[in-house]
């Protein structure tokens, strides 16, 4: 059986903030842009008192907690901190899953360190964490991804929870839906709207009852209700897109985001730079005034071989937006993927992506 711990740093963005300036420590601080358009990209446990957090609009936390100290995002220095908590992760074992810069999952069935247990190599890696980075995580430890996930929340911030085999059952009945990761509101609402309010209520439901009423996703609630995960940890997985966007100050016609469009993609572009493999889809992304995201893309005979070719291909994609000429949009995004190694990357078909939204 697997032993799976997933390691969530606590507050990471705004906890870096705190930990480099110590006028902020204490307070309620929130990692954003001012403005109207920008989201809270973390925010400290001070701040999520008020109901602050990631992902809302930074208009919505200010109303929240007015006395919000407001500090803008720095990427480059919260990388350079995950690379060193990566580190660490790796004295331990070669198997580790980076979800994003603040959390991973690891594999610790057969450990490189001599350490007796999973809980062991768990408070290890939290110890030398706070020790090296003088910041802190939490730790969930589990026999598989899904149960891991869930058990490091559970004691947040600073803490561990360890959950065995013999405890799944117990531990995940009277859990809220909501818990299940992938169950956003709108999914919670269905549940809740077809009196499935806990992990109980799911497990009186036979696989194809639940894929008859969610489709695929039904497949996938009936196994987490059971503690289902046979996913392995899958470590430095290879780049499959890379994408920029942009969110503007204020809504914009399809006629003046040429700009823009050049813009992101010259970033989109240096990004993929950087990376061995080559892409070879250019897509276009947009966001209307109300919020509905429209792809379009397109995949040439030989992956772009400058900058130019590649903008030039994203400025096309603008062309086959069949919508009103009254219409407005908010955000612009440019990005490349279906990476490939770079003696494979060149293909005899080169066809226009019929999925578009």
């Amino acid at each position: 059986m697997r032993k799976i711990i997933h390691i969530d740093m606590d507050a990471f963005y705004a906890s870096v903030e705190q930990r480099d300036d110590p006028s902020l420590r204490g307070r309620p601080v929130v990692v954003a842009w001012r403005g109207e358009r920008s989201v809270v990209c973390a925010a400290s446990y001070e701040a999520r008192v008020f109901g602050v957090r990631s992902a809302m609009p930074a208009v919505r936390a200010e109303r929240l907690c007015p006395q919000a100290v407001f500090v803008p995002p720095d990427f480059i220095r919260y990388k350079t901190v995950s690379r060193q908590v990566r580190e660490i992760f790796l004295r331990h074992t070669d198997l580790v899953e980076p979800l994003s810069l603040d959390e991973a999952y690891l594999d610790v069935t057969a450990p490189k360190s001599d350490l007796p247990t999973a809980t062991a190599v768990a408070e290890t890696i939290r110890a030398q964490i706070r020790e090296e980075t003088q910041l802190t995580a939490s730790a969930g430890v589990a026999p598989n991804k899904f149960l891991a996930k869930i058990a490091s929340d559970w004691r947040k911030p600073d803490g561990q929870f360890v959950l065995r085999p013999h405890q799944v059952d117990a531990f995940l009945t009277p859990l809220p839906v909501e818990r299940i990761p992938g169950v956003g509101k709108v999914m919670q609402g269905r549940l809740n709207a077809d009196g499935i309010r806990t992990v109980g209520d799911l497990r009186a439901y036979l696989q194809h009852e639940l894929e008859a009423r969610y489709g695929s996703f039904g497949g996938g609630l009936y196994r987490r209700a059971r503690g289902i995960d046979e996913r392995p940890v899958e470590p430095d997985q290879p780049v499959q897109s890379i994408s920029s966007e942009d969110t503007f100050a204020t809504d914009l016609p399809l006629s003046e985001l040429e700009p823009h469009i050049v813009r992101i993609a010259e970033k989109a572009w240096a990004a993929s730079r950087k990376t061995e493999r080559v892409g070879r889809t250019v897509v276009l992304k947009l966001k209307t005034s109300q919020f509905r995201i429209l792809t379009r893309s397109f995949t040439p005979e030989s992956p772009p071989a400058s900058a130019q070719a590649f903008i030039d291909i994203a400025l096309a994609l603008r062309e086959r937006v069949n919508m009103p000429a009254a219409t407005l949009y908010r955000l612009v995004g440019v990005g490349l993927s279906g990476f490939r190694d770079r003696d494979e990357a060149v293909v005899q078909a080169g066809l226009f992506d019929p999925q578009e939204a």
